[in-house]
């Protein structure tokens, strides 16, 4: 029999000066964060008896810590345009695990809670045992627009406003509980708590604020450079979100199983929750022994998901020349106290210096991109302009170098911008929605010695 647990009280892990709401249940050998998404709440949702049984359910085995993401439910609130980016949201994940002692854990992702799961197995790989997503999709955007029973069509504004009225309303109860739980349609105990808990987890505003913030994020472009063992987890009649996007995850993660449910409930913690918590603990627990050593990022032979800047003085030769030997080696002191001062400021680590420019990565993008930016405004006092070109993928440390075509890709795309000019690749703008920054098309392009043609973007304002 199943011992009862006690509920958590919330507890707070700061990430700088934002506070994360987090709560922690059993004391299991595992580590296993619960990651929801934005209608979260760490107290409330324990006042739901099927979601206290999952939760339960996992805490028999296993040390449970669920989260509160920043700007929803008991964690710090922000305005609808201020929401993080998924690098600050997976940093949230880590404090919340560094407060509680957490070296290595499984993360269990529901719905967006999923995208932000896959941020940080790709970045962070030595800080995650095992992933298991449910009910998750790698763009929600596409996902929208190829509903097979409600296609978003054109502008998507109107549909997101649509939220800002209903959120949380006894209008929306029915409808969207059909579609989300239809093994408790008409259960009006259900709808109460549904409603209570989307109300306590975010105001209508703010929903849709991380609704914009969850249809601009695509993590397409990481999931190659996932590594740690993966589940991905899907029930066959999903109404929210067909299966079919569940196997097209599972088949774009190396090695990801996929694990197909009965039933048709969005939900996790209603219909057969047998068959999905089963699948889960077999999979935390059986691949303890098999889960592959990961070292950390600063180990030569680290492999990982990184965000690559190149940066380089344009017209270099010629302003040398110019200047003659001296000068223009203490202009280049002055350019290279620059680049070195905003890379500590953004947290970036430096590879190496090649010629008149440098090699740097970065956790997350969104820091990538605003050093690469603060640095072409920079060197503009010292009368030089500078051109910078940044990716998102897997890259491994060798000894002090880096290799791996995600360092290709960021060399041949710093190549082709232009003076005072940062251009990403598509895979930097996706995963920074929500970070504040501006991009415009600079079009497609070949990349020498890279397949295929990519769309580049250019950074703006």
């Amino acid at each position: 029999m199943m011992r009862r647990v006690d509920p958590p009280r919330a507890e707070y892990a700061f990430n700088g000066d934002v506070a994360i709401a987090y709560g922690v249940a059993g004391d299991g050998p595992v580590d296993l964060v619960y990651i929801q998404g934005f209608v979260s709440d760490v107290e409330l949702m324990w006042d739901f008896p099927p979601a206290a049984a999952f939760f339960e359910r996992i805490a028999s085995w296993g040390r449970l810590i669920t989260i509160d993401r920043r700007g929803t439910g008991m964690s710090d609130r922000f305005s609808s345009g201020d929401l993080p980016p998924l690098e600050d949201a997976a940093a949230d994940v880590l404090a919340v695990m560094d407060a509680v002692g957490s070296e290595r854990a499984s993360i269990l992702g529901h719905h967006e809670g999923g995208q932000l799961g896959a941020m940080l197995a790709a970045t962070h790989p030595e800080r995650v045992r095992t992933l298991s997503l449910f009910a998750t999709a790698a763009s929600w955007e596409r996902a929208a627009r190829e509903d097979p029973v409600e296609p978003v069509t054109g502008d998507l504004d109107e549909w997101i406003e649509d939220w800002r009225w209903n959120f949380g309303t006894r209008a929306n109860e029915r409808e969207l509980f059909d579609q989300a739980a239809p093994s408790r349609t008409g259960e009006i105990d259900t709808y109460r708590f549904i409603s209570r808990l989307m109300r306590h987890a975010a105001s209508p505003n703010s929903a849709v604020g991380f609704l914009r913030l969850l249809l601009d994020t695509d993590i397409t472009g990481i999931l190659g450079a996932i590594e740690v063992p993966t589940q991905v987890l899907h029930r066959v009649g999903d109404r929210m979100l067909p299966v079919a996007y569940g196997r097209e995850l599972a088949a774009a993660i190396p090695g990801a199983s996929f694990v197909e449910l009965p039933g048709d409930d969005w939900w996790p913690f209603l219909g057969d929750t047998d068959e999905l918590l089963g699948a889960v603990e077999s999979f935390v627990l059986g691949s303890e022994g098999a889960a592959r050593s990961q070292t950390h990022p600063s180990t030569p032979g680290w492999r990982g998901l990184a965000t690559v800047l190149f940066t380089d003085i344009v017209g270099s030769t010629a302003r040398s020349a110019e200047l003659g030997d001296h000068r223009w080696s203490e202009l280049r002191e002055r350019h290279d106290a620059i680049v070195r001062g905003a890379l500590g400021s953004a947290g970036g680590r430096e590879v190496k210096t090649m010629g008149d420019g440098f090699l740097a990565t970065f956790d997350g993008p969104a820091r990538g991109v605003e050093c690469a930016a603060s640095i072409v405004r920079a060197v503009r006092d010292l009368g030089i302009e500078v051109r910078a070109g940044l990716h998102t993928g897997e890259v491994v440390f060798e000894g002090d170098d880096l290799a791996g075509i995600a360092v290709a890709i960021g060399a041949r795309i710093s190549a082709l911008a232009g003076p005072s000019e940062v251009l990403v690749s598509r895979t930097v703008k996706d995963l920074t929605a929500g970070s504040g920054l501006g991009f415009e098309d600079a079009g497609e392009h070949e990349l020498k010695g890279v397949p295929d043609t990519w769309r580049l973007y250019r950074v703006v304002g």
